[in-house]
């Protein structure tokens, strides 16, 4: 598995395959940009910002590893596990922790929110099958009972609403001075 171990690794990799789409409307440099900014508006801590930025970086993985995502409607490639443990050397679990935990924070609103399932996108309804469907009574305990699910779901808000055809105008390298600043190394 990928271990990234700078921040010029991670660079590279949406340099490389950022403008690619994966069963949205829009590529996942724009998807990534938009979740960190709008986290950044909202006054999110500068590691949640990070997270939002980073929190698909599983399907750029994938992207690298295979020259395309499986995680489409086909299989669960666990994108969000994937992610958080490949930028594990390189950022604390401020940052890794809502990133691991962004695809079961849908699956807890979705059993617990009984309007949010007809806000998400219907690539994120397709996944939404794959990765469990909502969840039980006793995983929606173990989740409330995570620190860091609070942020996750603050992640997965950004994460179900920037999805915008025409976002306003950011670049990736606004924000490389905070991975700098954040990055252990």
């Amino acid at each position: 598995m990928k271990q990234f171990s700078s921040v010029s690794e991670v660079i590279d990799i949406y340099t490389n395959f950022g403008n690619e789409f994966y069963s949205e409307d829009v590529t996942q440099i724009s998807h990534a940009l938009q979740c960190a900014t709008l986290a950044q508006d909202s006054g999110a801590s500068d590691e949640l910002i990070v997270a939002a930025l980073l929190h698909d970086i599983g399907h750029l993985i994938d992207l690298a590893e295979n020259g395309s995502t499986t995680t489409a409607f086909e299989i669960d490639a666990k994108h969000e596990a994937i992610g958080a443990q490949s930028l594990s050397k390189l950022f604390r679990p401020d940052v890794t922790a809502p990133i691991a935990l962004h695809v079961d924070a849908k699956r807890w609103r979705c059993a617990t929110d009984l309007l949010y399932h007809g806000t998400l996108s219907q690539a994120s309804v397709a996944s939404l099958v794959l990765q469990g469907g909502p969840m039980s009574t006793d995983e929606q305990r173990r989740f409330e009972s995570h620190p860091q699910s609070g942020a996750a779901i603050q992640l997965r808000n950004w994460d179900d609403t920037g999805k915008d055809l025409d976002p306003r105008a950011t670049h990736f390298g606004q924000f490389i001075p905070l991975l700098q600043r954040i990055a252990l190394t």
